[in-house]
């Protein structure tokens, strides 16, 4: 099936073409009603009926055509509009500005298309509001005519910033949840270690002395030794259970030794070869730092050993300057940009997130073959301690 062009570039031409065609007979003042052939009586009804305000001026920057869409976006007539200074309804860049150039080249591109230029329009009440304006000139009878093609972006760009101030608003609400879960975390670890972690290796402690008093009965002995395994399985299981609410070794020895930790858990668990390339002096950052830092290259790991299918795994910290550059790297399957994109990613939003809270930058890809390549820049100086 052929897919239809939208008519939309068509009539921007012949506008175009209509006012400059237009234009130059007015600078050349001929009268327009006893020259004016079909074709072009035609151009001026597109124009004249196109939905885009449409402007010509001249070489003065002085409005040569308005149409309705035009007139109506400043809030005067095309009488009103035809003769005066482009100056009263576009304003002007610099005092000395004299070409309708000048008027949409000060700002640099803007919106959607490569033709675009940011301006400011004055109403007839004189408020600014913001403007996109696309320019192309045509010679008629030795002068040049400006056709000048106009948006209202305003209640554009008021959605963007209402969606922008949304967005921080989202952005900090997560972070401050993330800072709540991580102190509940520290909170839950503590308690289990110092509190439940004590009473297990007591109650171990006592059914050594417990032994030594019943001597040597084999049923009781058996008994005993059954609830020291069970005893041990379940010290075994919390310090598991704390460590992955909060490492200890984040808070006593930094994130080189959490990390070193947290390697070897994982090959352990896992069988994956891991390996950590970093400086531990490199690595002497304060808490936030440090915390969001071992989440992501725990989330990291948590995605290779549930998806990857890899057998080796390399991490990479290292400092330039006063910038983290972190590098985790797999031979596993590769990670496609359909799964970037879904919604229950959310091992990978919460990494995003992390990583946006200490204001970085991070780039997920499978560009080199076999695995995924995960590379993470994070501002860190003012953070380090």
């Amino acid at each position: 099936m052929k897919q239809q062009r939208s008519a939309r570039p068509f009539v921007r031409g012949l506008a175009m073409f209509a006012l400059g065609w237009f234009g130059g007979r007015w600078l050349a003042r001929v009268d327009a009603d006893s020259a004016v052939d079909a074709p072009a009586r035609h151009s001026r009804r597109v124009v004249h009926n196109a939905g885009e305000a449409i402007i010509a001026a001249d070489e003065t920057s002085r409005i040569v055509l308005a149409n309705p869409a035009a007139a109506a976006m400043f809030g005067v007539t095309t009488q009103q509009m035809q003769g005066s200074p482009l100056s009263r309804f576009i304003r002007a860049p610099a005092a000395d500005v004299e070409s309708p150039l000048e008027y949409f080249q000060a700002d640099g591109r803007a919106g959607r298309r490569g033709t675009d230029y940011a301006g400011i329009g004055l109403r007839a009440n004189g408020e600014p509001f913001a403007i996109e304006g696309s320019l192309a000139d045509t010679l008629q009878d030795g002068h040049t005519v400006y056709t000048i093609i106009l948006r209202d972006v305003s209640e554009r760009q008021r959605v963007q910033r209402k969606l922008a101030r949304s967005h921080d608003q989202l952005r900090q609400l997560s972070a401050a949840l993330q800072t709540i879960r991580e102190e509940e975390r520290t909170h839950i670890a503590r308690e289990l270690h110092d509190d439940l972690g004590q009473l297990l290796a007591s109650l171990r402690m006592d059914l050594t002395l417990l032994r030594t008093e019943c001597g040597a009965s084999p049923n009781l002995g058996r008994l005993i030794d059954g609830m020291d395994g069970n005893l041990l399985t379940a010290i075994t299981s919390l310090r598991r259970i704390a460590t992955n609410l909060r490492p200890r070794a984040l808070d006593e020895g930094g994130l080189y030794f959490a990390l070193q930790g947290l390697r070897e858990d994982f090959t352990l668990r896992h069988g994956i070869v891991c390996e950590l390339l970093a400086d531990e002096a490199e690595l002497r950052l304060d808490d936030q730092a440090s915390t969001a830092i071992f989440r992501i290259i725990q989330e990291a790991l948590t995605n290779i050993a549930r998806h990857a299918g890899a057998s080796l795994v390399t991490m990479n910290l290292y400092r330039i300057n006063s910038e983290l550059l972190v590098t985790i790297r797999d031979d596993g399957r590769g990670i496609s940009e359909e799964d970037m994109e879904k919604a229950e990613s959310l091992g990978l939003v919460g990494m995003r997130e992390r990583v946006w809270g200490l204001k970085g930058e991070i780039t997920i890809s499978a560009d080199e073959s076999p695995g995924t390549r995960i590379d993470i820049v994070l501002p860190v100086a003012d953070h380090t301690v």
